[in-house]
């Protein structure tokens, strides 16, 4: 039968119609069903390794140099990177200088990782170790640790010299804080006509707000206090880690922190409370990590401002009322050490006879002895989300100054907002926490015991204003003191002066935690400076 008989035909055309739309149908569903099986045979796009991590405060800019701080340098780790920087036993290893070697009694050559690329595309270079040096000289925060150094000498593109005023026996030590700068993206002036070199702690400038480092991760987006994403650098040179993203989220409340890792909703969390430290080892699935601290806790007494403390009997008294083995015992659980001086055990100031030395009834004996036998009031502020237990230990002060009659009017507040008015010396006393940045005895004095001078940053942290001479003078001589009998010497000298006249009120040595889930080599990568290296993190 013809085609155009069946179109006359309504019947035979319908049956035409149904077996050509059947037909078609069932083509498709054939390429359906080898589109479905092509699918299923692919295989799946690998997941994003990613690291939700919380710590307890937020760095407070892009800025490495703004601030001396453990916030800011455990950022540096992770979008910069040093010249050295120590493992796990101390000891020096490479980074950014492959090695290193003395020319002179004033000079250390370093040989620089060539190759390298900054995150704006930029090769790393000499010169910009040269320029990172000049910019740290002129920091508020910085120059005191660098007062030691002349300018760095660029030898070649992968060359530079580290030189010193003087013998100088800390200068591995200090390259681990050098965190080189990219000279060419830091370098003229915003469309504001700010030079983009400009360090400023409160304000706008472009290094508060950019970033280009040689470091693992990337910060691609940040929301201060609320959330920062860390993005792994594509270049980067050392390929140790598999983390190709962080969300950091800064959890100030400590149970609140260790909720959300009990929960699932961050992997990684640092510090630990010492109130949940047998919760978390006790959690299948989570790994608990603790170590000893070099971390001194300390209470500084301004007798500039307040003429009471600067009695010496009053800061004796108020030594001898401080219960530092009580605190450890009740408000840190054990996880800290009482201290009865600035240096820990191991650090070359360490004096073995300095000891806690609380005792109420020496302590009222002392006021009574002063000039203030009725006793007086003080104000004192502290942070409350900076260290463990910040607040309480803070609570504890004021309830052990009040028995022998001293009134203190305490107010707390978050880091953020703390170190500004730490800065301003706005209360009597004042609570800090410091790590030695040389993992020696020297920069506790530097930063927190010598008289305060603006031109050196000498003293930079000495917020009550504390002030010998002779402590100056046994610190300026350590500096340039190579042999390490006669350093240890001049250290524990230094140490003894100040706890004779209780420069400073000793707290204890903080204990490091960090607590994460069980499938990453959290062991491997923490330290006792309290910086995981977070780009040699392995998640499997």
């Amino acid at each position: 039968m013809k085609l155009s008989m069946l179109k006359s035909t309504g019947k035979y055309s319908l049956l035409l119609f149904t077996l050509v739309v059947s037909a078609m149908l069932l083509a498709g569903c054939g390429s359906e069903e080898k589109k479905d099986a092509a699918e299923k045979a692919a295989p799946a796009a690998p997941e994003k390794i990613v690291l939700k991590l919380a710590m307890d405060a937020d760095p407070v800019s892009l800025d490495p140099h703004v601030q001396l701080s453990g916030g800011m340098l455990q950022y540096s780790h992770m979008v910069f990177d040093s010249l050295t920087r120590y493992d796990k036993d101390m000891n020096f290893v490479p980074r950014l200088a492959t090695k290193w070697e003395r020319i002179d009694d004033l000079t250390i050559r370093f040989h620089l990782r060539q190759g390298v690329k900054f995150h704006s595309g930029n090769e790393f270079t000499a010169e910009d170790v040269a320029f990172t040096l000049a910019r740290l000289k002129t920091s508020e925060d910085y120059k005191g640790l660098f007062e030691p150094f002349e300018p760095a000498k660029v030898i070649d593109k992968y060359t530079v010299d580290l030189i010193t005023k003087k013998p100088y026996g800390l200068v591995l030590n200090m390259s681990t804080y050098i965190f080189p700068m990219d000279k060419q993206f830091y370098s003229g002036t915003t469309d504001k006509g700010v030079a983009k070199d400009l360090i400023i702690k409160t304000d706008y400038s472009f290094a508060n707000e950019n970033e280009s480092g040689t470091g693992p991760f990337v910060v691609t987006s940040r929301e201060q206090g609320v959330k920062t994403v860390f993005t792994r650098f594509a270049d980067y040179w050392d390929k140790s880690g598999n983390v190709e993203e962080i969300v950091f989220s800064p959890i100030k409340n400590d149970a609140t922190r260790v909720a959300a890792l009990l929960s699932g909703d961050v992997d990684f969390i640092m510090p630990v409370p010492p109130q949940d430290l047998e919760r978390i080892k006790s959690t299948e699935g989570l790994e608990l990590v603790t170590m000893s601290g070099s971390r001194i806790i300390l209470i500084q007494l301004n007798g500039e401002r307040n003429p009471a403390l600067k009695d010496p009997k009053v800061r004796l008294a108020m030594a001898y009322a401080y219960n530092n083995d009580g605190v450890v015992d009740k408000i840190m659980k054990g996880f800290a050490t009482a201290a009865g001086q600035m240096s820990p055990k191991g650090y070359v100031g360490y004096v073995p006879e300095l000891k806690p030395r609380f005792d109420l009834d020496k302590a009222k004996a002392l006021m009574a002895e002063s000039g203030y036998p009725n006793g007086f009031e003080c104000t004192m502020i502290a942070p409350n989300n900076r260290y463990v237990n910040d607040e309480k230990i803070s609570e504890a002060f004021v309830s052990m100054m009040s028995k022998i009659g001293i009134t203190v009017s305490l107010k707390t507040m978050p880091k953020a907002q703390y170190w500004d008015q730490f800065d301003a010396q706005v209360a009597d006393v004042q609570l800090i926490g410091w790590h030695s940045d040389t993992e020696d005895s020297g920069n506790f004095y530097e930063f927190l015991s010598m008289c305060r001078n603006s031109e050196t940053g000498y003293g930079q942290y000495n917020s009550g204003s504390y002030c010998n001479t002779k402590v100056d003078e046994l610190t300026l001589a350590a500096q340039v003191e190579t042999d390490p009998a006669k350093r240890a010497e001049l250290c524990q000298s230094a140490e003894k002066i100040q706890y004779d006249e209780a420069g400073f009120l000793p707290i204890h040595w903080q204990n490091l935690s960090w607590a994460s889930k069980n499938n990453m080599n959290t062991e491997d990568i923490v330290n006792v400076m309290n910086f995981p290296y977070f780009g040699d993190l392995i998640i499997k």
